[in-house]
């Protein structure tokens, strides 16, 4: 069902335990036959309280890259 789709995980943290996460998810991509989309840096985001990764601004430039290149894929993989 989900092969040959795109995906990325992103991950929220306030500390410990994003890089485990991240691997997680990048796994069941794997093993789901999809494409995983990387960015910049890992795909991660740090805050405490709600609203808080917006100050991340290494986090929030990760993401721009991110979507730029989802957007890309997507694109090529429509074309096929």
């Amino acid at each position: 069902m989900l092969a040959r789709k795109a995906g990325a995980g992103v991950i929220a943290v306030r500390r410990a335990g994003a890089m485990h996460a991240l691997d997680t998810i990048n796994h069941f991509f794997g093993i789901s036959g999809m494409y995983t989309v990387g960015s910049i840096y890992w795909n991660i985001g740090l805050g405490m309280n709600p609203g808080d990764v917006k100050n991340d601004t290494e986090g929030v430039r990760t993401m721009q890259a991110l979507g730029e290149n989802m957007a890309w894929i997507l694109k090529k993989i429509e074309s096929g």
